[in-house]
């Protein structure tokens, strides 16, 4: 009886240990499996870190050169602004100057002006137009005392700005010359005597006199009646400001 027993006891003693190593070797599989994934997980992680990590540093790079090219843009920026400021006060003083010299002309030429003789501005220039019977002989280009003489006032003006260069342009009417000459010529030798009386008479510097001739191709008014035609036939005496200056600050 008692070995029956101590028989009995040992099956049951072995199946609870049989049990309890299939649930230990449950649990062990649960905590590989387990472990298994989380070490996916992690593998997935670390590799999203990677990822962020590179695009972090592109962005990082992005801003740099943004940050970079903002900083030269600005500058070429505050360049221009700079520039446009210093042409901007360029321009302004010749057109000041323009005004100071179209005020003495205007005042020196008084008497002319009931003559054919007008002085204005346009387009940024300053014009003295002198109707050609002041200065020359109908179909001459060589100029009379009297001609000299009414060039004295705006040579001595010239004078008082000597950055001021001047254009001197002949025109005509659309009638042919009695002598056959052509009228373009006679625009272009009448400007070019012009040029010459402040060249040699008035002393005025040659390099900032630029003579040329239109004809009868820059009419001002109609060339059907004499009064049109006395208008057309005209000295355009041009003052240029000094523009040099502010192709200057350009290149600056």
């Amino acid at each position: 009886m008692r070995v029956y027993q101590f028989i009995t006891v040992l099956l049951l003693v072995m199946m609870t240990s049989c049990a309890a190593n299939k649930k230990a070797q449950k649990q062990i599989a649960d905590l590989n499996e387990s472990n298994a994934k989380l070490a996916a997980s992690n593998d997935a992680l670390s590799k999203q870190v990677n990822d962020l990590n590179n695009v972090v540093g592109h962005l990082t790079e992005q801003n740099r050169k943004m940050t970079t090219d903002f900083a030269d843009y600005r500058k070429q920026c505050e360049d221009v602004k700079e520039k446009y400021k210093y042409a901007s006060d360029v321009l302004e003083l010749q057109e000041k100057i323009l005004k100071q010299i179209e005020e003495k002309l205007g005042k020196a030429l008084s008497d002319l002006e009931g003559r054919g003789l007008t002085v204005y501005h346009k387009r940024g220039l300053l014009f003295v137009t002198m109707e050609d019977e002041i200065l020359f002989k109908s179909g001459s280009y060589k100029m009379g005392t009297e001609g000299v003489q009414a060039l004295s006032t705006i040579a001595s003006v010239m004078s008082d700005y000597p950055d001021v260069k001047v254009i001197v342009v002949g025109n005509t009417d659309n009638v042919q010359s009695k002598k056959g000459n052509d009228n373009w010529s006679l625009s272009t030798e009448r400007a070019n005597s012009v040029v010459r009386v402040l060249r040699d008479t008035y002393n005025i510097d040659p390099t900032r006199l630029t003579s040329g001739g239109k004809g009868r191709f820059n009419p001002v008014a109609d060339n059907g009646t004499a009064e049109g035609r006395a208008k057309n036939r005209r000295i355009e005496i041009v003052f240029n400001p000094d523009l040099d200056k502010l192709w200057e600050s350009i290149e600056l």
